[in-house]
């Protein structure tokens, strides 16, 4: 008698393939920067909750750090208050400060939050105010060898991590908004606002993170840009400081970032194109990946 033919049997084959990957990253931390299209789109917000709480129920310890930037360009504009950015970071006045704090906390965390917890009581909001997670002085943009006061950016100078890492011991997914307390001033209520690139980078190395993975809207790190749509999909610590002087302004925070994790402990960190749907599964569990991995440099000579 032959064997019947089971239909469910790739998906079998897939669960495989995750095993290796699945058995690596058991029991540790994954920081989610989330950003990008990934935020305003409604199919590949639902897809990245999903994703979050699968690698949560797969052993995985997720914590998700986002800004706004969309949600407060449009509120700022509903409000009539310009949006100017310099060298690539948002001029925040005292009054956009707290626009910023309202749509992050209030608006963009609440909702993400929200779609995290269809699946179950798992998902708890914070920012960096919250236990002093964050601590921040104040951040000036450098244009043309010049130092331009850009209001209420701040530059992080201290992570505390106890309640993040007390909430990832609970099984629960942080979900955590990049604002900071101010270490230097009470101004605007104390805060600051933080890029959230920076943000995650700063956490992931605080939390000892096996990976950051950093959402954006491109493939990755592209080699000849814009001669060539080529994703580089591996490179070091040096290779990429390498390249930073050269980068386009929004890539800047996040290899920034990424620099920053994997020189301070974290194994590895990843651009990765966030308009995929189950980005982040197809990254950490499958043999091709879909961006740019770095790693630190020691790694190469071992």
């Amino acid at each position: 008698m032959s064997t019947r033919r089971h239909t469910a049997l790739p998906k079998a084959q897939i669960l495989i393939e995750a095993l290796p990957w699945l058995t690596r990253h058991h029991g540790r931390t994954v920081v989610i920067k989330f950003g990008g299209n990934a935020m305003v789109d409604e199919d590949l917000k639902a897809a990245f909750a999903q994703d979050v709480v699968f690698l949560r129920h797969a052993g995985l310890k997720p914590v998700v750090v986002h800004g706004g930037g969309p949600q407060i360009s449009a509120h700022l504009d509903r409000l009539g208050l310009a949006s100017e950015f310099k060298a690539g970071l948002r001029v925040t006045t005292d009054e956009a400060m707290d626009v910023v704090r309202m749509v992050l906390a209030g608006q963009v965390q609440r909702e993400l939050v929200g779609l995290l917890n269809r699946h179950g009581p798992l998902a708890v909001g914070m920012t960096g105010e919250d236990a002093h997670t964050l601590t921040a002085t104040k951040r000036y943009a450098h244009i043309d060898g010049e130092r331009v006061d850009i209001g209420r950016v701040g530059e992080i100078t201290e992570v505390d991590a106890g309640a993040v890492q007390a909430l990832l011991d609970d099984g629960r997914i942080p979900v955590i908004s990049s604002i900071a307390r101010s270490a230097d001033d009470g101004g605007a209520n104390g805060v600051y606002n933080i890029n959230a690139d920076t943000a995650a980078a700063a956490l992931a190395a605080a939390l000892g993170a096996e990976t950051l993975m950093v959402l954006t809207d491109v493939e990755g790190l592209y080699e000849d840009w814009p001669n060539s749509d080529d994703v580089i999909s591996r490179l070091t610590a040096s290779e990429l400081e390498k390249l930073l002087p050269d980068l386009a302004s929004g890539m800047v925070p996040k290899m920034e970032g990424c620099l920053h994790a994997v020189r301070n402990g974290v194994n590895t960190a990843r651009v990765i194109d966030g308009r995929v749907q189950h980005s982040i599964l197809l990254e950490i569990f499958t043999d091709e990946g879909i961006g740019t991995m770095v790693v630190p440099d020691e790694e190469e000579r071992a």
